[in-house]
């Protein structure tokens, strides 16, 4: 059943979640995965966001899916019918913290682009703010769980001035991914 979008405040507790999920994920996956990274909105200290960990997972191959039943173990479910190619996607089981897991090919432009709109938002106090703002005028505007897929659309505006912010960003500092955060 889909939920309604809710934004809330930022919460410092989310990278501490991330850091227990990423490290079961690690212990499952082991060298297969060549990065696991906080991604979105909830990596972003000061954002407000919807509560879900993003997790992506940097893999040399999407196919073979090697390291499907390794997340399936910890718990997490592929979601076969997911729209976008560049990745495969992971949600969890009933019961447990709501995580999106998105494994992508290392050196993508998909697992780029993820790794620079958070590493631009977490040096912008500025875009944050503006992000932040349409993120709740959407939740408001879209507030029933079916209106779900019209919030995610309603971002593409804003997420791709971001990019193109983030874009001038990278060239002015010589941006390169830090190192995996676990």
């Amino acid at each position: 059943m889909q939920e309604p979008v809710v934004i809330v405040p930022y919460d410092a507790h989310w990278q501490t979640e991330f850091n227990t999920i990423a490290k079961k994920l690690r212990e499952a996956i082991r060298d297969e995965a060549l990065r696991i990274d906080h991604i979105g909105s909830t990596a972003v200290p000061g954002l407000d966001a919807k509560p879900v960990i993003d997790i992506q997972i940097s893999v040399n191959k999407l196919e073979p899916m090697a390291y499907r039943s390794a997340l399936e173990v910890v718990g997490y479910r592929c979601r076969s019918n997911n729209p976008d190619l560049t990745k495969r996607y992971f949600r969890e089981k009933q019961g447990m913290r709501r995580t999106h897991i998105h494994v992508r090919e290392a050196g993508s432009w998909s697992e780029q682009f993820a790794l620079l709109f958070r590493d631009f938002l977490r040096q912008s106090k500025e875009w944050q703010q503006l992000y932040a703002k349409e993120k709740h005028v959407l939740a408001q505007r879209y507030s029933t769980p079916h209106e779900r897929e019209l919030y995610v659309d309603g971002k593409e505006t804003i997420v791709w001035k971001i990019m193109q912010e983030a874009s001038r960003w990278s060239q002015q500092t010589g941006w390169k991914p830090a190192a995996s955060d676990y």
